[in-house]
């Protein structure tokens, strides 16, 4: 049955896909040659032509959208790969379709026809995915067209795969029970052990398993291979859930190099053209800050300096990217002999504070010259938030993957802060934070925690700030 609505979802993608095409490549003529919008210094070809060519446009597009990948429909499989696919089989299709008009030299050939031909199939058909698709998973999620799955082990990722697939309800995958052999079960009250592990054919047959995950500790990995010589003889889809990601502290990424499957455990996705954008925002958007709060700013050095002696700014070295230290800027809010028995960290009604500092802090608006930090790149507006080489070293001993936020600069904020994980609060969850950040970061991501800051500065009242 699950076979049969897949095959179905195929024909359904595939004749709108070629509905479409045609479509386009109709519209892309008039468009081009008579709604008035581009002129035609050689000439209108005739219409016929177009039309003519239109059998072969297809079976180009059906080819090219099969290499492309626009027919896998797996359950568990996202939009964005969705959107990858579609994106490659246009670009794919249009470049046959160019190769073969150039090849039977063709009289209606046209660089702004194709063009327009291209965008129109590109945009059409990811609406018409999305569409197909939020109408699939809505009823999935409503219970119509549901597979059912089995779960390979009981223990901890075990019970969070099962809470995975109840999450992502538009999968239409359904754990019915775990699968486990005698000595390794543990506590799985959320649904029943259904057997062992050489029971699993014949548990496959009985419940109409479409679909075995295997989530098993790192230590048993050994029993995979028990588990595949077992539905060896069965037609099921399985998938390995690595237990690797509390081990990495970031996420990971696999590859394929000469048939061998390589798993890199810490890979840093701020690189090349990333690294570009990033810093390109951080200029722009710290410059345009510098000039419009540079009222405040100087007003602010004004009071400090007439309100306690000693210099306006406080450098402070911090450990940021790959852990090297730089000087990070402040407006001073405590005395000059504040740390004169050692560093240490700040706590609730400090006294070492100024009267206008315990203001500052409290507002954050000594944070403010840290915007120079972030224009000669010791700092990013966005990121975690750099520590004292001292408590870095102590901390790096006792908190996991703690140095793993010093793969990125520091920043003035970061997604543990507008959470409410600053200051004097749980590090565990910071670095935990900082870490999401890390593998999720995109610049969207930054604008939104550039204005989650903002807005807790003016509307919320700061957590553990002192």
């Amino acid at each position: 049955m699950v076979r049969r609505v897949s095959q179905s979802l195929v024909a359904w993608f595939l004749l709108w896909d070629l509905l479409l095409t045609a479509g386009a490549w109709l519209t892309a003529y008039w468009v081009r040659f008579h709604s008035g919008y581009f002129s035609t210094p050689r000439g209108v070809p005739e219409f016929a032509l177009y039309l003519r060519a239109l059998p072969l446009v297809l079976l180009v597009a059906m080819v090219a959208y099969r290499l492309a990948g626009m027919y896998e429909v797996h359950r568990l499989r996202r939009f964005r790969e969705e959107l990858a696919a579609v994106a490659k089989g246009v670009v794919l299709m249009a470049l046959l379709v160019m190769a073969t008009s150039f090849a039977r030299h063709a009289q209606y050939e046209s660089r702004g026809a194709m063009a327009l031909f291209a965008i129109g199939t590109l945009i059409t058909a990811v609406i018409a995915r999305r569409a197909s698709w939020t109408t699939v998973r809505r009823l999935r999620a409503r219970g119509v067209n549901q597979s059912h799955a089995l779960i390979v082990g009981t223990g901890r990722l075990a019970r969070r795969t099962v809470r995975t697939l109840r999450t992502v309800n538009w999968s239409g995958i359904q754990p019915v029970g775990y699968v486990e052999d005698e000595g390794h079960r543990g506590p799985a009250a959320d649904l029943p052990v259904l057997g062992s592990i050489s029971e699993l054919s014949e548990l496959v047959s009985k419940h109409h398993i479409e679909h075995v995950f295997v989530a098993l500790p790192l230590n048993r990995y050994s029993d995979a291979r028990r588990v595949f010589a077992a539905l060896s003889q069965t037609v099921v889809d399985v998938q390995l859930i690595a237990d690797i990601p509390a081990m990495a502290g970031m996420a990971f990424t696999t590859m394929q190099i000469h048939g061998m499957t390589v798993i890199g455990l810490r890979e840093n996705p701020h690189h090349g053209l990333n690294v570009v954008v990033k810093r390109v925002m951080d200029i722009i958007l710290a410059s345009v800050a510098l000039i419009l709060l540079a009222p405040l700013m100087a007003l602010v050095a004004v009071l400090i300096k007439l309100t306690s002696p000693g210099p306006v700014l406080y450098r402070q070295e911090r450990c940021g990217l790959n852990g090297l230290s730089f000087n990070m800027l402040k407006f001073r809010t405590m005395r000059t002999d504040a740390e004169a028995t050692g560093a240490q960290m700040t706590t609730q009604n400090d006294p070492r504070r100024t009267r206008l500092g315990a203001l500052l802090r409290v507002t954050n608006i000594d944070e403010l010259p840290q915007l120079f930090n972030v224009l000669w790149g010791d700092m990013s507006l966005v990121g975690p938030r750099p520590e004292r080489p001292v408590f870095v070293q102590k901390f790096a001993k006792t908190i996991p993957n703690y140095n793993a936020r010093h793969a990125v600069k520091a920043g003035m904020t970061g997604w543990a802060q507008v959470n409410g994980w600053r200051g004097n609060s749980s590090l565990r969850k910071r670095v935990q934070f900082d870490l999401y950040y890390i593998t999720h970061w995109n610049p969207l991501f930054d604008l939104r925690i550039m204005f989650l800051t903002i807005w807790r500065m003016l509307f919320s009242k700061q957590k553990h700030a002192y």
